[in-house]
């Protein structure tokens, strides 16, 4: 949230249960939509309720009003996402059977409270942490981010991490990293009941206690695999549960199909979009070529202020899977970009990875204004197998945010 010179900065005054009901609407206008398109499908049957596998071939669904409904097919696509995970932190049961079990929240409760909590603890730095944890921030809470791991979105690049940390810090967000929570507890008095015990590794080992209103846990998703009895039908799971498929999305049962979050890899919603056009192009486009998941870009935006959108490889990543080739980056500061600094909002940096013989991109981050955006038209870039040199040459409009890819690659090294 970048300043702006000659405005006043005034607190916010929030009305919870409006912010609520807006979200209420805009999921309700996303499934209430398709529910209604796929009722009016011919030949589409809409049945809801828990299904159990009882054979390779057939199904039990326990529908709401407790009868049961047997149904046998030849072909299975399984589409039961995730759900977020419960952490093993000891007292946890404790306070959920207790009078402040409503304060332990996750990414979907928490989307449903009335009011701004006092003092937030959020469990975990990756994406869901951050991006709950500037929002409520910003909506008046006192946040504090306690991470396991060495840095905040431990899958980016260093310079982002610690660039996200400085903005999040600015922003009044107390952050703790290499913080292992051992336990929790409720204490009966004071508007903050909730006690997180924390060990933090520095040079040495400390105790620390972090004091909340509420907590929420960001700790990661678990499949929604567990009640499908999917040993009976022959389909295989890893330890953590995820169905392994094919690049196909075939599963070890020949005749099923898993899409979407349930068989792991990246959590993205378009990539479920995209699971649906690799079964759509295999099953009803009958095309001569099989589609499948290989080679698939991922691109991704997290939703923090301002964003990070990210496409292709890291750095780390290149280097590793290419120590035989000649990588090398440009990385240049959002404050180097006209558009940005126009508008205030000069936080962040972008970065491309480079393949210096083919000068093929092989991958970008941006953490800056509208950072997705940007992102999208390197990703078209490298789509096309284009090198950098054609985005370097390329006129952009001024003064726009695509302008910033003609000047990034002068910082290649």
């Amino acid at each position: 949230m970048a300043p702006f010179h000659g405005a006043e900065k005034v607190a916010p005054l929030v009305d919870m249960v409006q912010v609520r009901q807006r979200k209420r609407d805009i999921v309700e206008s996303f499934r209430g939509g398709s529910e209604a398109r796929l009722r009016k499908v011919d030949g589409l049957e809409v049945i809801e309720g828990d299904a159990t596998f009882t054979s390779a071939n057939s199904l039990s669904v326990k529908l709401a009003g407790g009868a049961e409904l047997s149904l046998e097919a030849n072909t299975f696509f399984i589409n039961t996402g995730e759900r977020p995970s419960r952490p093993d932190l000891a007292g946890l049961a404790d306070v959920e059977s207790g009078e402040y079990a409503a304060r332990i929240l996750d990414s979907t409760s928490i989307q449903e409270l009335d009011h701004v909590p006092e003092k937030l603890i959020v469990l975990g730095g990756g994406y869901i942490g951050l991006e709950f944890g500037q929002l409520f921030q910003r909506l008046g809470s006192k946040v504090t981010i306690v991470q396991r791991g060495r840095w905040l979105a431990p899958r980016e690049d260093a310079e982002f991490a610690d660039e996200v940390r400085q903005i999040c810090e600015g922003e009044g967000v107390e952050i703790l990293t290499n913080a292992a929570a051992i336990s929790i507890r409720a204490d009966q008095s004071g508007p903050c009941p909730l006690v997180l015990t924390c060990a933090i590794t520095g040079d040495s080992v400390t105790e620390v206690r972090v004091v909340g209103s509420h907590i929420l846990l960001a700790t990661g998703r678990t499949p929604n695999t567990d009640t499908l009895d999917l040993a009976k039908a022959g389909v295989e799971v890893d330890k953590r549960g995820h169905i392994t498929v094919s690049p196909t999305l075939q599963t070890s049962a020949p005749h099923i199909y898993a899409l979407g979050d349930c068989h792991g890899g990246p959590a993205f919603t378009h990539i479920s979009y995209d699971d649906f056009r690799i079964l759509k192009a295999n099953f009803i486009d009958s095309r001569e070529q099989q589609a499948s998941t290989t080679d698939r870009m991922v691109p991704y935006v997290v939703y923090i202020d301002p964003q990070l959108g990210h496409i292709g490889l890291h750095e780390h990543e290149a280097r590793a899977q290419s120590p035989d080739k000649t990588i090398q980056t440009a990385t240049m500061p959002m404050s180097y970009v006209a558009r940005a600094l126009e508008m205030d909002e000069t936080r962040g940096l972008m970065k491309a990875v480079v393949d210096a013989e083919s000068e093929q991109i092989l991958g970008f981050t941006c953490l800056g204004m509208e950072g997705g955006e940007i992102m999208s038209i390197v990703q078209v870039a490298m789509m096309g197998q284009l090198p950098y040199t054609r985005l370097q040459q390329a006129v952009f409009a001024h003064p726009t945010l695509a302008e910033s890819l003609n000047n990034l690659w002068g910082f290649l090294k």
